[in-house]
């Protein structure tokens, strides 16, 4: 079934209209560090924030998976005791 047929029944309460859409794309410019920083008046296309959109959740991944890798290396390089307070400070938060 295409998404224009399961748009069209969906129930009119739960259907997002091009306002919402409009409200939800320019609060989700707001939140890339990239295009945060252009005027209001920059008119940019909805594809472009969410290509950006993308983009920027997958350079966070890189990021996680980094810092991720480097404290693995660190835990394996300090003493047992040190290591299990890190573990027990990350998984209480």
């Amino acid at each position: 079934m295409s998404s224009r047929r399961s748009r069209s029944r969906q129930s009119p309460s739960s259907a997002i209209n091009d306002d919402q859409i409009i409200e939800l794309v320019s609060k989700l410019q707001q939140l890339l560090p990239e295009m945060h920083t252009r005027r209001r008046s920059d008119k940019v296309s909805a594809s472009k924030v969410l290509q950006e959109t993308c983009n920027y959740i997958r350079s966070l991944h890189r990021e996680v998976d980094d810092l991720s890798e480097r404290l693995s290396e660190l835990l394996a390089l300090s003493d047992h005791a040190q290591a299990d307070v890190v573990r027990s400070l990350l998984l209480h938060q």
